[in-house]
């Protein structure tokens, strides 16, 4: 779509609504608390009618969130006597445990989903269709498909093909050749491909899962998984780490052991973040360096403590980076402002990482964490290590078990889920069941900065679809630029969010060549695409403008 002599009437008036909308949504009638450079909180709905305990972001600005199905009634009637027959819990249940988010009219509407989600996995292919895998019980083996839509006939599918294996707590990666490899679950020490190919016996035996595994408490679930550039898969379980080729069924290397004793996998729940992909400078020619960053978890003992005695000890403080790409890669630890297990990593449009969510005390499962984290922080991976963590204003919500938390296209974070318990508990004391979603605004959100933030007017892309190393332009409205504040584009690939892992998640900071003024207030910056499908695999990204340390809103693009 381009742009050819744009009017300056024109601009101003996109560039007028663009800061009324800011303006708008940030004094809304919404609940706000906070403010300042600390950031601030919005309560967007008090109820959705389910916990929300898995979350994706899709490319028609919704977001599906779903729960598990056996924990007895949700709070939200299906439409239309939509009822399931023969669940886990109840013979006949006419309640939603998945709902479909609009971001811009902040309302929802109910979904169907027939067969148990519990602790499960997922991906989005290249056409953007959710590819979501295993859970419990009945849905321990099933894959379950969810095709965006313009209107509400969007809903739910399960395919007529299985699993290999049960998968839950299992962990999903995109790939390159957009198959979708699922890796690990609980008694599970193997891998998979979706689609599956039938002509194999079975799925793949990796022995790495089962060394990792700690009697007693496990430790390994919910591998973490990160797609690198050179086309092998970084997987995270305990405390070790492996370069895995998953074309030759090989391990390529064993990564050092991180250092301290606390284990980083479910139960001790840590979180880890591949850190953004910068396609700038050298790293256009040569290799791209990629680094990896693991926080937070608990010490070993902590779940058995806390399952049979009630004995809450302190999370892990501390942080690893590694830089993967590097002959002789070792781990470089970091101090968190305080202990933090359950707790979502997410990377921002800036390239900045927001940790959120969790607890100070414990472990993740039923009633096993005390203490909530109420404070997000913001870690900025660029500045010196003792200026890399800033501690931002509280929520009011403790967000412990089965909490979750995903970028939006407008930059926010949103927040939901919490639920500690076997079923639906709303008057357990402290932590009851927890069903409201609120958005948390980081610090460039602020009404403040509005007028830093860029507002893109268009893509000179075919159809909003870039192909490897081609080079496009963005055009842009500022009402105030900074020649001190560089301009970046940067890619996101939503994530699938659950158990505070952000499969898939993935940010290029793309190659600028040049920025020019076009008028008073319009700007246009000519970028190279990603390099190839091993730095950005095909599929829909969210695409950012950043100004001076405050992004755009995104619009959508294909890469492929």
């Amino acid at each position: 779509m381009a742009i050819k002599n744009q009017s300056f009437s024109t601009i101003l008036v996109c560039l007028l609504l663009y800061f009324f909308t800011t303006l708008s949504l940030a004094q809304s009638d919404f609940e706000i608390s906070g403010g300042g450079d600390g950031g601030y909180w919005v309560l967007l709905q008090p109820s959705i009618g389910i916990s929300a305990m898995h979350m994706q972001v899709l490319n028609n600005d919704k977001v599906i969130i779903f729960d598990r199905t056996d924990s007895g009634p949700s709070n939200l009637t299906l439409l239309n006597n939509q009822c399931r027959q023969n669940d886990d819990v109840l013979y006949l249940d006419c309640t939603a445990h998945s709902v479909l988010y609009d971001i811009a009219s902040n309302t929802f509407r109910p979904l169907t989903v027939q067969t148990d989600t519990w602790c499960s996995s997922g991906s989005v292919d290249l056409d953007g269709t959710l590819v979501q895998t295993g859970g419990y019980h009945g849905g321990e083996r099933v894959i379950r498909t969810f095709t965006p839509c313009q209107d509400n006939s969007c809903d739910w599918v399960e395919l007529t093909e299985y699993l290999w294996d049960r998968r839950w707590y299992a962990s999903n990666q995109i790939l390159p050749d957009n198959r979708i490899i699922v890796v690990g679950g609980r008694k599970v020490f193997s891998y998979e491909f979706y689609p599956k190919n039938e002509s194999l016996p079975s799925s793949y035996y990796l022995r790495f899962l089962i060394e990792t595994r700690d009697p007693g408490e496990e430790n390994n679930l919910y591998p973490f998984l990160h797609l690198l550039p050179d086309g092998n898969l970084f997987i995270f379980a305990n405390r070790r780490s492996i370069l895995f080729d998953y074309v030759k069924n090989k391990i390529v290397k064993e990564f050092p052991v991180i250092a301290g004793e606390d284990k980083r996998n479910y139960p001790s729940t840590g979180s880890s973040v591949l850190l953004p992909l910068r396609l700038t400078g050298e790293n256009v020619s040569v290799t791209t360096e990629a680094e990896v960053m693991v926080c937070g978890g608990a010490p070993a003992g902590a779940f058995i403590k806390a399952e049979k005695d009630q004995v809450y000890v302190k999370a892990s403080t501390s942080c690893g980076r590694i830089k993967v790409t590097d002959p002789k890669p070792v781990w470089s630890m970091e101090l968190m402002p305080m202990p933090r297990v359950m707790t979502d990593m997410l990377l921002l449009p800036t390239g900045d990482v927001i940790l959120i969510n969790g607890a100070a005390n414990g472990t993740a499962g039923w009633e096993d964490a005390v203490n909530p984290n109420l404070n997000p922080v913001l870690y900025l991976p660029e500045e010196e290590p003792t200026r890399r963590f800033v501690v931002m204003n509280p929520s009011t919500i403790p967000r412990m078990y089965h909490s979750t938390a995903a970028l939006l296209p407008d930059g926010r974070i949103l927040v939901g889920g919490s639920n500690p318990h076997r079923r639906y508990n709303f008057t357990a004391y402290p932590y009851p069941t927890e069903l409201s979603l609120e958005a948390f605004h980081p610090p460039y959100l602020a009404p403040q900065k509005a007028h830093l933030r860029p507002s893109i007017l268009s893509v000179e892309l075919m159809d909003r679809t870039v192909s490897y190393k081609q080079v496009f332009s963005v055009t842009f409205v500022l009402a105030l630029f900074r020649p001190s504040g560089s301009i970046s584009v940067t890619l996101v690939l939503p994530s699938f969010t659950t158990h505070s892992f952000a499969m898939n998640q993935r940010m290029v900071m793309l190659d600028v060549i040049n920025v020019a003024q076009l008028s008073t207030f319009a700007y246009k910056v000519l970028v190279n695409g990603p390099t190839n499908a091993t730095v950005a695999p095909p599929g829909f990204y969210m695409m950012f403008v950043v100004h001076a340390g405050s992004p755009s809103h995104a619009v959508w693009l294909k890469v492929m």
